[in-house]
């Protein structure tokens, strides 16, 4: 009789717990893990679910919005006339499309006193022209040059659904030390809003569309239906209206640039290794030294149907209240390797950049934001500025304590 009592009481508390946990989990109340891809293009794993509004056939969408970041542009689809690459997929792939590679952009400018001047016509440089009359050079009255190489995109639609205050959090609980830059930027497809930046070297994007619409401009040189990128960029600031065959805006309704961000959105995180071993003491030795200070590891997204980017893009289920591990605070420091360009953020940001998230960097064999450091070691040997006590404390390691510490890193 006493057992029988038992499972009574027992049954009546999963009668009384169970309505409540099943409740949870329908109203989606809880975070998730975000799905992840191996990053390896022998394996079909970047899609992540997303549901696209209007779209019959979701996964079939993925895959138009896929190969029109794969697409190769020629001069009849209006490609330049300067400009540095012919596809998305030529910066962004490594290991998948949408990844990280070796591809640099080049900018450049002086000072004035302390004031950085842009070169004529911008700081970016654009490596390649339709024609050799208009091909930019750098002049030598703009010695600092800056190289940037190509950053990840994979899992960066979870990214663009951290909520603002959410990354103005993370900065203010960092260490006044290292604490870290956030800045507002304007987003190309409202015209009026701003929001937190948190894409490209500089954050100089806060938005998916924002960063796809400039990219298509600066990097390929085709015009979009946005005001700031309906208009040609120039030759070391001379028209080349003379070597433009297309009509601009080339990408007239924007279709192209909104299916390169459904592309992005549309992609899993980049799945990190199991740590055991070795990686798993690295693990531990990351936060001890403070490497986690400004490497964030762990975010949540905004709760799905939240309302972002100036009112343009509601967060959909497959990337709403998702937990993430880029290890980024996607917030500017100086860490002594500053390239010396100023952007969105004004003058303070000269010598800052954004803290690159470390997932995907297993795939990467060139390091930091010009590719100049060849290993981890390397790499975190660079590390001055904000950085100068973590990157005193991994010199103070052992042998083995570094090398279980690298380890962790190439699970990432």
């Amino acid at each position: 009789m006493r057992y029988l009592k038992l499972v009574v009481a027992l049954l009546f508390g999963l009668a009384v717990v169970q309505p409540f946990a099943f409740t949870r989990s329908v109203e989606g109340q809880a975070a998730s893990e975000a799905p992840g891809t191996d990053m390896d293009q022998h394996t079909e794993d970047l899609y992540n679910n997303i549901i696209y509004p209007g779209e019959p056939d979701n996964f079939v969408h993925f895959k138009e919005a896929m190969e029109e970041f794969s697409a190769v542009e020629d001069v009849d689809g209006g490609i330049g006339p300067v400009f540095n690459a012919q596809s998305c997929r030529e910066c962004h792939q490594n290991g998948d499309v949408g990844g990280p590679s070796q591809v640099r952009e080049f900018r450049a400018g002086h000072l004035n006193g302390t004031t950085f001047v842009d070169a004529p016509g911008g700081s970016l440089i654009n490596q390649r022209a339709t024609a050799p009359e208009i091909v930019e050079r750098v002049s030598t009255a703009d010695p600092i040059h800056a190289p940037r190489i190509s950053l990840n995109t994979l899992g960066d639609g979870f990214v663009e659904c951290i909520a603002d205050q959410t990354l103005r959090n993370n900065v203010a609980a960092q260490p006044a030390a290292v604490r870290g830059t956030l800045i507002n930027v304007p987003l190309i497809e409202d015209g009026t809003a701003t929001r937190v930046g948190r894409f490209g070297w500089k954050d100089q994007h806060g938005s998916l569309l924002s960063f796809s619409a400039d990219a298509y401009l600066n990097e390929m040189g085709i015009t979009t239906n946005f005001p700031a990128t309906r208009a040609e960029n120039t030759s070391n600031g001379n028209s080349v209206a003379a070597f433009d065959f297309v009509a601009d805006p080339e990408d007239t309704d924007n279709t192209d640039v909104k299916l390169f961000a459904d592309f992005m959105r549309g992609t899993r995180v980049p799945r990190t290794g199991s740590g055991s071993g070795s990686a798993a003491n690295g693990t531990l030795i990351f936060d001890r030294i403070g490497c986690n200070q400004c490497h964030t590891r762990t975010f949540v997204t905004s709760p799905a149907g939240t309302v972002i980017n100036g009112g343009t893009f509601t967060v959909p289920a497959a990337l709403g209240s998702k937990i993430i591990h880029p290890f980024s605070d996607f917030a500017l420091h100086d860490v002594g390797t500053g390239d010396g360009i100023v952007q969105n953020g004004g003058q303070g940001t000269r010598n800052q950049m954004r803290t690159p998230p470390l997932w995907a960097v297993r795939i990467r064999n060139e390091l930091m934001h010009d590719g100049e450091s060849k290993t981890l070691n390397d790499a975190i040997l660079r590390h001055a500025g904000q950085a100068t006590t973590i990157r005193n404390a991994y010199n103070a390691l052992s042998s083995g304590e570094k090398a279980d510490l690298i380890n962790f890193l190439r699970t990432l």
